[in-house]
């Protein structure tokens, strides 16, 4: 379907002084189609109608046959009743007149009602949501299967004139945050630096570590006209019109979210805390090579503790690992693990194994697991360093960077062995289980693999500057 009624975008021409920039047009034709969808018409039951489910109202009316609904409805578009089943007593029906035909869909309640993904508070919000998307997708459906194929995404020059003034500006504090609007033919709001714009400035920063990172979306429901930032097409519905990312902020329709590239720059502001994090979502975030934990508690033992006897092997008190791990958590890399606040070396330790456990997705990946374990098999030594390192090559590269960085550490530790008595072996053993877990949660294959872990943590350590 030709989209006459489509805004034309405004990037092409933009202006070198980015004060004077202009965003794109969002394109109003889908909005416009929302506007001008049947509105729902209740067909409300002359009579009580005994046994009349308590969530449900007057447009149930009861046990009648789909010729009974039809005529009802009267062929008014919009028009909707509510019957039981004929066939099936305790099944219900939508009955829904639209497109000069009666629809029957399938009802359900579990707390709230739906006829399929959405769950919706009313039936009359179900009935709104279940029209515009009728029209719409009745309307446009060839302009829908073609809304991906000219992206703004893909054509954000913009962007990158203003990468220096948006780093700048991301830098200030929350307070500063400048944001201006623009108007389409609705005169609805949006920010100037968006995600989109954020991202590309980020992308384009020197100092940024530019590590791939999937969008983590998750089905939202906007208040408000809100359009999607890949293809700038208005996102329709009542409840559910999109995704967002909840590390970035970026807001797409579903469909389109299978195009984003993985180019997530997550945004401070929604990363709650540091501990339980997905370890490339806070590097990113924090625009650092590796997690600031693994940095600034490394850093203290190797100021302190290198020679402490069992380190890495004995315990720090849990309430003082959990102290640490909240420090982090509230202050980041202004958390204060000094020896002043936390004389034991061993619970800086015990937060950093904490800090490991606690990752969603282990430094030593649930994908790559399995391959690790198979090369630890392997008899011959060098084919089996061989294996360990192609693996390796495998691991996200910020998974990489922060175990090529924990293997230094380690390495130190073991050269220091006639004091802490922990040499290579005896670190596998604390460690194996520490960065790499299988992604069966199973307590059989656990124990199975335990001597498997070791030995990659032990192989890992004794060759990091060959594996490396």
């Amino acid at each position: 379907m030709a989209a006459s009624s489509n805004s034309s975008l405004s990037g092409s021409s933009v202006s070198s002084d980015a004060e004077e920039y202009q965003p794109p047009i969002w394109k109003s034709y889908l909005y416009q189609l929302q506007q001008e969808a049947p509105r729902p018409k209740r067909i409300i039951c002359p009579g009580e109608v005994e046994n009349r489910p308590k969530y449900y109202g007057r447009e149930f009316h009861g046990i009648i046959s789909r010729e009974q609904a039809d005529e009802l409805l009267g062929g008014v578009e919009g028009a909707y009743i509510l019957r039981e089943s004929q066939r099936q007593p305790g099944c219900y029906t939508l009955a829904l007149r639209f497109g000069n035909q009666t629809l029957n869909y399938r009802l359900f309640y579990d707390g709230k009602h739906f006829v399929g993904e959405k769950r919706f508070e009313s039936i009359h919000d179900l009935v709104t949501d279940g029209l515009i998307t009728l029209y719409i997708e009745t309307k446009a459906s060839e302009y829908i299967s073609k809304m991906t194929t000219n992206p703004i995404y893909e054509h954000i020059g913009y962007a990158t004139l203003l990468r220096e003034k948006v780093s700048r500006r991301l830098s200030r504090s929350k307070n500063e945050s400048r944001k201006t609007s623009v108007t389409n033919e609705e005169h609805t709001t949006v920010e100037k630096i968006s995600s989109l714009v954020r991202r590309a400035a980020l992308t384009h920063n020197d100092n940024h570590f530019n590590y791939e990172k999937t969008h983590n979306f998750k089905v939202h429901t906007f208040r408000g006209p809100h359009w999607c930032e890949y293809c700038a097409n208005f996102m329709w519905g009542l409840i559910a019109q999109g995704v967002r990312c909840s590390d970035c902020g970026l807001n797409v329709h579903k469909q389109c979210s299978k195009h984003v590239p993985n180019d997530c720059q997550p945004d401070l502001k929604r990363i709650k805390k540091v501990y339980c994090c997905d370890l490339t979502t806070l590097v990113k975030a924090h625009n650092t090579q590796r997690p600031m934990v693994v940095d600034i508690c490394i850093r203290e033992i190797e100021a302190r503790g290198l020679k402490s006897e069992g380190l890495y092997r004995v315990s720090g008190f849990t309430e003082h690992i959990e102290d640490v791990k909240m420090a982090f958590d509230r202050d980041g890399e202004k958390a204060d693990i000094s020896a002043n606040i936390y004389p034991d070396i061993n619970i800086i330790t015990g937060a950093l194994k904490l800090y490991f456990r606690d990752l969603p997705i282990p430094v030593i990946t649930y994908d790559t697991y399995p391959k690790f374990i198979e090369a630890a098999k392997i008899s011959n030594a060098d084919e089996r360093l061989e294996a360990v390192h192609d693996v390796l090559m495998l691991l996200p590269p910020a998974h990489y960077e922060t175990l090529r960085y924990l293997m230094i550490h380690l390495k130190k530790v073991t050269m220091n062995e006639k004091d802490n008595f922990m040499n290579a072996e005896n670190l596998g053993i604390v460690f194996g289980p520490t960065l790499m877990r299988s992604p069966e949660d199973s307590t059989l294959t656990t124990l199975h693999d335990m001597r498997y872990q070791k030995l990659i943590v032990q192989i890992l350590i004794e060759n990091e500057d060959v594996l490396f």
